[in-house]
């Protein structure tokens, strides 16, 4: 699974994440909403987030159709390329309830670099939204990572990663919002992805994702009690 996951990413980063036509991703998923929107089939979660989200929803299609889920993760993204775009891929979808998770590529310094605070920013913009429309936002942790191949001279991600995901679980937990706690299962002592779970130290391996769908099914339970 290496070698496929090294290049879905960069193929991933190239057209989609860093794409100087379409630079927020708005049509990356521009016909399957329309089609979502005409149709009125109405997903009842939708996954906002980076390559993180839409590897998952490529190595395990059946978890989102099965529960009625959509995935709109974009490779490379950072946060303020989520909140751009949540009006197109999370609000005019009118899910019950949202998944996000942002923040990796802000730490990697995708593109453009911004301070830990302005991811938190972005995510607490993205709740706000959702809740302005009827939408129950739910916060994910970023997961581990310790070092970014594409980008290996960034330092310290691992202890910025922890500190960003701080600031997101008092936020949650002030405006009793779910949070999913991604990085506390999936980190070892390092705060870095065990070589078991991730062939990058940054992606999930395929399997790993089943520990993160235990977790975030019982997060939407809870949120849509």
């Amino acid at each position: 699974m290496r070698k496929i996951s090294l290049i879905m990413l960069f193929t991933t980063m190239t057209l989609f994440g860093f794409s100087q036509e379409d630079w927020f991703g708005f049509n990356r998923y521009k016909a399957d909403n329309e089609r979502i929107i005409y149709n009125g089939e109405f997903p009842e979660v939708v996954f906002m987030g980076n390559s993180i989200t839409e590897y998952w929803a490529l190595y395990h299609p059946e978890f989102f159709t099965e529960h009625h889920y959509c995935g709109r993760g974009i490779g490379g993204q950072t946060s303020t390329q989520m909140l751009v775009r949540f009006t197109a891929d999370v609000i005019n979808l009118h899910p019950k309830a949202v998944v996000i998770m942002a923040g990796t590529n802000d730490v990697a310094h995708n593109i453009y670099w911004v301070e830990p605070a302005k991811v938190v920013d972005n995510v607490i913009a993205m709740c706000q939204l959702a809740r302005a429309n009827g939408i129950v936002p739910i916060i994910s942790s970023i997961p581990p990572c310790d070092f970014f191949m594409w980008n290996p001279a960034i330092q310290g991600a691992a202890q910025t990663i922890v500190e960003i995901n701080k600031h997101l679980r008092d936020y949650a937990k002030a405006k009793d919002i779910v949070y999913v706690d991604y990085h506390s299962a999936l980190a070892d002592e390092h705060n870095a992805f065990p070589k078991k779970l991730s062939d990058d130290g940054c992606h999930p391996n395929p399997d790993t994702y089943f520990i993160m769908e235990e977790l975030v099914l019982k997060a939407i339970s809870k949120a849509l009690e």
